[in-house]
């Protein structure tokens, strides 16, 4: 039953390590958003690989998005049921941004090693609501980056499995399906602690790459809405 997936069920984040400050956050972006007077172009959804804009690539942040209106909702530990309570209490309120990057997921796989079906149930719910919220946004679905060393292992599988599923949820139209990530492994699949220092969070560098794979999608829209 719907009611017994984990992954679409709203709560707040209740791990030990984000007690202290998640809610805080969830209340400073809502003042963030705020301050921007609703203005916002660019929004980030996602967990901690989104919230390491940061903290990790902070210059490629100043770089494409200090001067546009952008705002990242990245936090890290969310599994896609804690993205979707902050959809629901007030974290994209009141906004109408050209583009919405969404990367979520991962830590379903790597919390509870969810099946791929219940990930990619909890990322339909979370874009069922931003087509309801932010009709006129177009929403650049990322496909979940690699995890783990081999594709073989475990979480990796569970990763590739989700990408399977998610990507048919794109439109393209008002959904678009991006994935990049040939950028992060070799032609055997393995993930270089040289890219991904935990097998998991992507270096400085790979910031960059990321950024430049949005840029054109953004100026796309936002010359559409001009």
């Amino acid at each position: 039953m719907l009611s017994l997936v984990l992954s679409v069920l709203p709560v707040i984040q209740n791990d030990d390590f984000a007690k202290d400050w998640w809610l805080p956050r969830h209340q400073q972006k809502i003042a963030e958003r705020k301050a921007m007077n609703k203005q916002v172009d660019l929004l980030f959804l996602g967990d901690s690989i989104t919230h390491a804009w940061e903290y990790t690539a902070p210059s490629v942040w100043q770089k494409y998005y200090a001067q546009r209106r952008a705002l990242n909702l990245g936090f890290d530990g969310d599994r896609t049921e804690n993205l979707l309570w902050r959809i629901l209490n007030g974290g994209i309120d009141e906004i109408s941004p050209s583009l919405v990057v969404l990367l979520i997921g991962t830590n379903n796989a790597g919390h509870r090693q969810e099946s791929s079906k219940h990930t990619a149930l909890g990322i339909k719910v979370i874009l069922e609501e931003l087509r309801s919220r932010l009709p006129h946004s177009k929403i650049l679905l990322m496909a979940l980056f690699p995890r783990s060393k081999k594709p073989s292992q475990q979480l990796r599988v569970l990763v590739d499995g989700t990408n399977q599923l998610i990507q048919q949820y794109a439109n393209g139209h008002s959904i678009i399906w991006q994935d990049i990530n040939h950028n992060f492994v070799d032609e055997q699949g393995i993930l270089h602690e040289s890219i991904m220092p935990d097998f998991l969070h992507p270096n400085a560098q790979q910031y960059q790459l990321w950024a430049e794979a949005i840029e054109p999608w953004y100026k796309l829209y936002e010359t559409k809405n001009r």
